[in-house]
């Protein structure tokens, strides 16, 4: 321990302390100054790309072309003088291209390229990113209420993050069970794809569903399949019922805020599913005893999460320092909004998935060789 620590010190002591540091803490210093400031950037711009999705700016320049500040305005019935500032700063920001920049303000010309098009509008694409804006906005709106957490305990209910949360994560993870569930994934597990196929036809439940994109995507993959979809958020079931009409699937796609532990659903499923919810879960044990209890002789449980490190490391890398900020901020809050709580959060590694299936009953916990940059799978075996 250095003289230094041993010191009791005062945020005034830092005043003079760029004469202490050695020509390595300065440098150390110098890179998280920037850092900072490109956070903050970073931070604004994202909250720029909310503004453009929230008032259709970007989908009004993709589907009508190039527009000037009042062209713009006039199709999304927005303020010019707003719009002009806003697109200003998307061209200063490289997000837009303008057609000529030394042109009067009115006069510019703005375009959406096609390649910032997908990232901000292609919702199916597994480039889409636009809805992190909409998650960013809930989990600052309540800072305050995390905040309060932090000191009196307790957690922020997952219904308080509001529709942007709540939509923002279902369109998040919407592209993976479009493309890669029904396509990659399930295919890749032998015995749960010939089952899926089979007669009778199997049937699947889909626990903490969501908006239930997991759902459709395991249905329209697996055409005779019957999909229950089960979750607590009333919205999401809402929303997810709606999804499933408009993808003409109510007929063999269900969602129910009904408690999946009702001893009438015990053994009837072939598969049992929980994507990216456990390490929410204010009761992940018990709700693996149920998923447990679900499933049928010879049926499958796969349960999807964050691909985190098996240990703790510092620093880590981006994925994990994401998954972190993440937990500090929602899911964590989210998870101990209920009490007790496991208090699992985000950055929920192997071993701790292990303990919580060996504690609910089963006998052992398989990680699947499916390769994906953010998501881990299990298949538990009762």
């Amino acid at each position: 321990m250095s003289a230094q620590s041993t010191q009791q010190q005062t945020p005034g002591d830092l005043v003079n302390v760029a004469e202490t540091l050695t020509e390595e803490q300065t440098e150390r210093r110098d890179a998280f100054v920037g850092r900072i400031f490109g956070s903050v950037l970073g931070g604004l711009e994202m909250s720029s790309i909310y503004l453009g999705n929230r008032l259709g700016l970007y989908h009004a320049l993709w589907e009508h072309g190039a527009a000037t500040s009042k062209e713009l305005a006039t199709r999304t019935h927005t303020s010019e003088r707003y719009i002009r500032e806003w697109l200003e700063q998307q061209a200063a920001a490289a997000i837009l291209t303008v057609d000529d920049a030394s042109a009067g303000a009115l006069d510019r010309r703005y375009e959406l390229p096609i390649e910032h098009a997908e990232v901000l509008l292609g919702e199916t694409s597994l480039n889409y990113m636009a809805p992190l804006a909409g998650i960013l906005y809930g989990i600052t709106a309540q800072l305050p209420a995390v905040a309060d957490a932090f000191e009196h305990g307790g957690g922020v209910p997952w219904a308080d993050y509001g529709d942007e949360a709540r939509a923002g994560q279902a369109a998040l993870n919407r592209p993976v069970f479009d493309q890669l569930l029904g396509q990659v994934w399930l295919p890749s597990i032998a015995d749960v794809h010939a089952r899926l196929q089979a007669d009778p036809p199997a049937r699947v439940a889909d626990i903490a569903c969501g908006y239930g994109w997991s759902s459709v995507g395991i249905a329209r993959a697996y055409p005779d399949v019957h999909v229950d979809g089960f979750d607590s958020d009333e919205p999401s079931v809402t929303a997810a019922r709606a999804i499933a009409e408009r993808n003409g699937l109510a007929d063999r796609v269900t969602f129910t805020t009904h408690d999946a532990a009702d001893p009438a659903l015990a053994g009837r499923y072939d598969l049992v599913t929980i994507f990216e919810a456990l390490h929410d879960m204010a009761h992940p044990v018990e709700a693996l005893r149920t998923v447990r209890r679900l499933v049928a002789e010879g049926g499958a449980v796969i349960v999807m999460d964050e691909r985190v490190g098996e240990s703790f490391t510092a620093p880590t890398d981006e994925i994990e320092r994401l998954m972190y900020a993440a937990s500090v901020f929602l899911c964590l809050p989210s998870g101990m909004a209920e009490q007790p709580s496991a208090g699992t959060g985000t950055v929920m590694r192997p071993d701790t998935v292990r303990r919580y299936a060996s504690e609910a009953g089963f006998r052992e916990v398989e990680i699947l060789p499916i390769e994906h940059p953010f998501f881990r799978f299990y298949r538990l075996y009762a």
